[in-house]
């Protein structure tokens, strides 16, 4: 008994010890990256980061009820599943996106389903080849698309029977408001 009581004392002994050891070096960081006026700058990358999401999904959500058109790419006309993600990009961050749903799947940085953020880019196969719709992730496993004919801009849950088995995947614009605070990060660290 006295052999396992000495190593668990001895590991006891060495975590109290530690744990000083990595608050004084989270404070160094903190300090250094104060000095360098890097926090109020990844602040207010932050901030802007999420006011151009929220952004993006609160102006997708104000497209709600418009209808469907094969080729639309406006409200006053309606709107297919890319031409809505290509406004909703368009209008809120300037960035213009392809046209359709397989080349904005191209042009886009292909991201796991657990690291989706808000304004990420969903696609499913909806007619029976890959990357065939396209909706953007509003958060909490809901995403907003243009449906199909006789369907209207809509708030779906992708984890509905119907839209889980048709994932084909999810994708980061380059440069969207997703992307914004590690290229910041990065831009910050001089990497």
């Amino acid at each position: 008994m006295r052999f396992f009581v000495l190593p668990a004392s001895l590991l006891f002994a060495v975590a109290v010890h530690a744990a000083p050891q990595q608050e004084k070096t989270d404070d160094e960081l903190a300090r250094m990256l104060a000095d360098k006026g890097l926090i109020g700058q990844l602040k207010q990358v932050r901030q802007t980061v999420t006011e151009r999401t929220s952004d993006l999904v609160v102006t997708a959500i104000g497209f709600l009820g418009v209808p469907y058109r094969r080729g639309g790419n406006t409200a006053e006309s309606g709107f297919d599943c890319s031409g809505f993600v290509r406004a909703m990009y368009n209008q809120t961050v300037g960035h213009m996106l392809p046209r359709r749903a397989e080349e904005q799947a191209a042009a886009t940085e292909k991201i796991d389903r657990d690291q989706l953020k808000p304004g990420d880019l969903v696609f499913f196969n909806t007619m029976r080849r890959a990357f065939s719709h396209v909706g953007i992730y509003v958060g909490e496993g809901k995403f907003i698309h243009s449906p199909r004919s006789g369907a209207q801009v809509r708030v779906e849950d992708m984890n509905g029977s119907y839209w889980q088995r048709r994932f084909d995947g999810a994708r980061r614009v380059v440069g969207g408001p997703a992307d914004e605070v590690k290229a910041a990060a990065v831009a910050n660290t001089g990497n």
